[in-house]
Formats: structure tokens, sequence, C-alpha cells
């Protein structure tokens, strides 16, 4: 089994200042660790660098074994490109160029500019490096992963996929390899509940070593061996679960006070030692070697240095005012859309927190645009009462109106007054990337951007998709917080257990296309691991209209 040694790693994007230092922290055999830290802090960074993407500018590392790695943005940057380029980006080393050789190859004797001399010889290579073996190991994956069946990866566009198969996809292919190391960025975004479950009990029966970036707490709770936490441009380890992770934090910032309270108290001691003993030698000059002795102490140990004082937290404020709107604040009417699930009727209530759950391409996101009026529903109709003012957040951060456009000129834009605009992006943790266009924004950064719009739009109605996909856990904490005191109604829809937690009730839309009514979050989990469980408890209604 694999190791991952690193020591001193530092880093600096061109031209700005080091996202990172004195970086050090060991994986031992078989150990999965879960690397934890605000957005932006460095953490992608840091695969990128063990898998080679990245040279750091210090320091150095070591990874004992073969390595695979998953990329948090796998199959959503180019997704009319063909599965199997998505695939091959996964795949060793050898077999990874021997393939991208093998589909030019194939590409230029289509075009004509091949007389299939080339195409052979990439072909033999492909055969000699186990790559038809590849082949069968993604159409294995395929099976387990997809809900249509795949003929033809090389005509198969990555498109066709939603973005809960495409990564259950990548996962299975990754896991089923088992390297002696796997790199994982963000496995569980896109990922459905009943996923994130499989997922979870992949990670534990897996033999490899794994380094991986996730903020969803229930994941790092049940899979974590040990916690590497990237904070205050350096890190620390914690060699236990999530679960332990908030107590070891907590006691190890008051250790961090009371070393530096200690350092100064002991620097205050020997400067008045020495004091003492200067005003001894004036009046006697035989205390002068004794004041020079003092003198030197406290030099050397002010040379030397306090100790690291606590990390300062995010404190990201997030304060969602809302405003009072009609009791009735949304009717569904016999509502469908593309024949995704059957027509349903239903009404949400001033101050409700709806969850829309259920497994991934059951239509959750396009019920979402019709509540946005992005989409009109194919049957039906979908009424909000007076009053009512309706924002949304979207799941992949689709903002044209915001590419090429600065941070702060788009909160600018909407506060009219450059001062409340950079105090409001410093309560997001915004403020040092008020110069920064909105398209070179990590994914958590562009979510705390898109919630302190809402923030300052003052929506009475939140529409959320995926909020937390992309938020650091401390963002998500507080966005739970400010939800909690929110005067107006929400209809979110989530994957992420804990913030599940948090609404009143559920509306679950099932594979066959079955509407549920759910009352709470532990009938909620149970239908979406086992619907036909649930579905004939008195408790769960259906929806869907007779006839």
């Amino acid at each position: 089994m694999g190791s991952i040694v690193v020591s001193e790693l530092e880093y600096a994007p061109p031209a700005a200042e080091p996202l990172f230092f004195e970086v050090s922290f060991t994986i031992k055999p078989g150990e999965h660790a879960a690397l934890i830290g605000a957005n932006g802090v460095g953490k992608s960074t840091i695969l990128k660098i063990l898998s080679g993407e990245l040279d750091a500018d210090e320091g150095d590392f070591q990874l004992a074994g073969s390595m695979l790695r998953m990329t948090q943005d796998v199959g959503m940057a180019s997704p009319e490109q063909p599965l199997r380029e998505m695939l091959i980006e996964v795949a060793p080393p050898a077999l990874r160029d021997a393939g991208r050789a093998l589909f030019a190859a194939e590409a230029a004797m289509a075009a004509g500019d091949d007389d299939g001399t080339k195409y052979a010889e990439a072909l033999t290579e492909w055969g000699d490096l186990s790559g038809y073996e590849l082949e069968a190991a993604w159409a294995a994956a395929a099976v387990k992963s997809v809900k249509t069946p795949i003929d033809d990866f090389a005509t198969r566009t990555v498109a066709e996929l939603s973005g809960g198969e495409r990564k259950r996809l990548v996962l299975e292919l990754l896991l089923s390899a088992a390297p002696d190391i796997l790199l994982l960025d963000e496995p569980d975004n896109y990922l459905d509940v009943p996923t994130r479950t499989w997922l979870e009990e992949r990670i534990v029966g897996c033999p490899s070593t794994i380094l991986m970036v996730s903020h969803d707490r229930t994941i790092l709770e049940r899979v974590a061996t040990k916690i590497v936490v990237i904070e205050g441009s350096g890190c620390w380890v914690h060699g236990g679960s999530y679960a332990s992770y908030p107590e070891a934090r907590e006691a190890r910032q008051k250790r961090l006070g009371d070393a530096v309270q200690r350092w100064n108290d002991e620097e205050r001691r020997l400067f008045r030692h020495m004091k003492i003993m200067k005003q001894r030698a004036e009046l006697n000059a035989g205390n002068a070697k004794k004041a020079n002795a003092a003198e030197t102490r406290w030099e050397r140990f002010v040379k030397i240095g306090p100790p690291p004082p606590p990390v300062a937290d995010q404190n990201i404020s997030v304060n969602l005012r809302g405003a009072d709107s009609a009791r009735r604040v949304a009717a569904f009417e016999g509502v469908s859309i593309d024949d995704l699930f059957f027509p349903f009727s239903d009404e949400v209530y001033f101050g409700e927190r709806v969850g829309l759950i259920g497994p991934n391409g059951t239509g959750k996101t396009h019920l979402m645009r019709a509540l946005e009026g992005e989409v009109q529903p194919d049957e039906g109709v979908l009424k909000f009462g007076p009053r009512t003012s309706v924002g949304m957040f979207t799941q992949v951060h689709h903002r044209p109106d915001f590419v090429g456009r600065e941070t702060g000129e788009i909160i600018v834009d909407l506060l009219g007054n450059e001062e409340k605009a950079r105090k409001s992006l410093g309560r997001y943790g915004l403020a040092d990337h008020h110069r920064q266009s909105f398209e070179t924004l990590s994914g958590g950064q562009k979510a705390r951007l898109e919630i302190l719009c809402l923030e300052i739009e003052g929506h009475n109605v939140l529409l959320l998709d995926e909020p937390t996909d992309n938020l650091d856990i401390e963002s998500s904490e507080a966005l739970e917080q400010a939800l909690d005191g929110f005067v107006g109604t929400v209809v979110a829809v989530s994957h992420d257990r804990a913030f599940l937690s948090t609404m009143d009730r559920f509306v679950m839309i099932n594979d066959d296309g079955d509407v549920l009514a759910i009352p709470d979050h532990d009938l909620a989990m149970r239908a979406l691991a086992d619907p036909d469980a649930v579905r004939s408890l008195p408790q769960v209604k259906s929806l869907v209209d007779d006839g």
C-alpha cells in the first residue's frame, strides 16, 4: 500500500501572496485522510501539486506507490466530449497518454490526414498497455453507475449523463481499480443521498491510501481516519475522525492561546529582571556582569519569538432578512415537466422550509427552474401568492450576468455604495477578492457571493439548488443559522444530510415518477434508502393527482 509524505510545501498563485506555506503531513498506508479548511485556502491546489499538475514553490513530497486522481470538476468542463475522453483522464499515466494518442490518430485517419499507419501503431501501443482491459473496466463500471446502457464510449457524450452519473461512473472505476493512492477532490458533489451512502461504504472498504477533500460533514464523520487542517497559511493534523475534530480544534486553540500568554508572561519577567539588574549595575559596578547576562537572556528569548497564536475563525456572517408574504406562497396544480414525474398538486405556505429530495435525474432541478420562472410546466399551473419575491441560488453558479465582472463591482451595483459593498464582502470572507473577476473565484467563493446577492436583494422566497455543495463547513453552518432566523419561505434541493436536517418537511420525487409528501427528516432519510419500505406508511402520502 502507498503512503504520502509532504514536507514544508509552499505555493503562491502568479503575482499573488502565498496560499499556504510550511505545510507538512504524513498519510500512512491504508489511512483515509480528509483535507479540510476554508474555501480558497488551497486544498485543491495541494492535490494538484501531489498529482503533478502544479509545481510547488518550496518544499517537497513523496508518493510511494501507484496513484490515481479525481478532480473536482470531472466531466463538467467539456460535456460535449465522448465519454471515453473523460474516462481516459482518470487512467494511469501510461494508459492515459496512449489513449490520447489513439483518439488523435483515429480522428486524423477519419479526416484523411493519416493513411492508417499512425492509427495502427497507436492501437498496438493501446493493446500492449492493457487498454482493452481498461475498456472492459469502463463497461463494468457503467453497468453499475449509469441508468441507460452504454454501447459505445466513443459516441456517447458526457452531456448524456447527469452530473451524479458522471461522478458515480468515475468513482466506481477508481475505487474498483484500488491503486496504492487515491486523491479525491470533492467526490460527493452531485451525488444523491443513496449514492453518498454507497460512497461511504466503498471508501471504508477500500484498501487504498486516500487523501480527499470534502465538505459533507456526514461523509467526513463516517470515512475519515485522519483530518489534515489547512488554516493560518499552514496546517495541523488531527489523528482521529471528524466526529472528534471540533473538540480537538477547540482544545488546540486554547493550547495556542495559553502558550502565547505564557510566552508573553515570560518575556515580561525577563525584561523586568533585566531592567532591575541594569538599575543595580548603575548603583554598583559589580552587578554589571549579571546585568549583561540578563539582557542577553532577554534578547535571545525575544529573537526566538512567540509560538503561533490561535487561528482566527472565519466568522462568516449571513444576514438573510426576508419579509412577510401571503399565507399561501406557492401552489402546484397538476404540475408535470418533461414527463419526469406524474402531475402532482401541493401548496407551500409562508415560513415553511421544504426539502425537495429524490435520486438524481428525477426532475428536482427542473422543478426549481419552473419555480424560478425559467421554464414552464408541460402540464398544470404553478402559481405564486401575492407579495412574494423569489430569489434563486443555482447549483453550478450559472450567472452569465456576473461573467467578466469584478466581485466588488457586482456588489457595488446592488448596494450603490463602495464602502457598504466592502463591509458586506468582508462578512462573507470575500474582502480580499473584491478586485477578482467572478469566473476566477473558487466554487465556494462563488457560492458565498451568490448568497450575499440574495441577502442584499431581500427576497422572501428562497429557492436553493444544492447550496452547500461548494461551501466549506463553516460557511454551511453560517447559512443554516441564517436560514433559521430568515423571515420567509425556503424550498431547497440538497443531498447534504446535515443541511436537510434543518428542513421542516419534504417532497420526494422517485424514479418511477411518484411524488411523495414526507413529514420529517428521519422518514425522509428512510425513504431515500428504501422508497418502497415507507411508501405505504400512513404518514407518507402521494401528491400525484388521481386519474
